[in-house]
């Protein structure tokens, strides 16, 4: 469970929480189950890895988030780094010229979740409610020269749910929004890495 105060300090990853910070109460955060973490161990390593430069940006409904942006950069990083698909990872050019781009975009599943929200909030939390909040990650792969780029995409959702709502099905429990959203973000970024060291194209 998670408290308004907490809900607001990281607003920057929900499109829910508008309706929550009107609510008293508290909210619980659930990852859902069908977007699994594939370890980097099953993906396929290039005979000669070469260096690449990262970006990463976070959005919400197609606009940059920068706070986001900058909460989670350095764990998807990392994560690049210990891919083994690359012998150096970093923010700078690379003198090959190769980029790894990754989005990770925040849209909404669920209509209306302010109006769903502001009714639990009038019944005292006996009348539950569920949002959901979908994750689109796209990762564009441009190798040095003039190869086509590897463009992977896959999918994810955190749902949160207030008052006396009925747990989500094929979903897990979460401590709270953050690990949730730093949980979520692992297993879809391995997804498409995942993808891309996969493809044909990638060398």
């Amino acid at each position: 469970m998670f408290t308004l105060k907490e809900w607001a300090r990281r607003a920057a990853l929900g499109t829910l929480l508008a309706a929550t910070a009107l609510l008293g109460g508290c909210a619980s955060a659930y990852l859902d189950g069908s977007t699994k973490e594939i370890a980097a161990a099953q993906f396929k390593k290039p005979p000669a890895p070469a260096p690449v430069q990262v970006l990463f940006d976070f959005q919400t409904k197609g606009v940059a988030n920068a706070q986001a942006t900058a909460m989670l950069r350095d764990r998807v990083s990392a994560q690049v780094k210990a891919s083994g698909m690359f012998s150096e990872v970093g923010s700078a050019a690379v003198p090959n010229g190769a980029v790894l781009s990754i989005t990770l975009n925040n849209v909404p599943l669920t209509d209306n979740a302010f109006s769903k929200g502001f009714v639990t909030g009038l019944t005292f939390g006996l009348a539950g409610s569920q949002v959901s909040d979908g994750y689109i990650c796209t990762a564009t792969y441009r190798a040095s020269g003039d190869a086509a780029p590897v463009v992977k995409q896959a999918r994810h959702a955190i749902h949160t749910t207030m008052g006396a709502a009925a747990t989500p099905g094929n979903a897990t429990k979460m401590p709270n929004l953050q690990e949730a959203a730093f949980q979520m973000t692992n297993q879809v970024v391995s997804n498409v890495l995942n993808d891309i060291s996969q493809d044909p194209s990638f060398k």
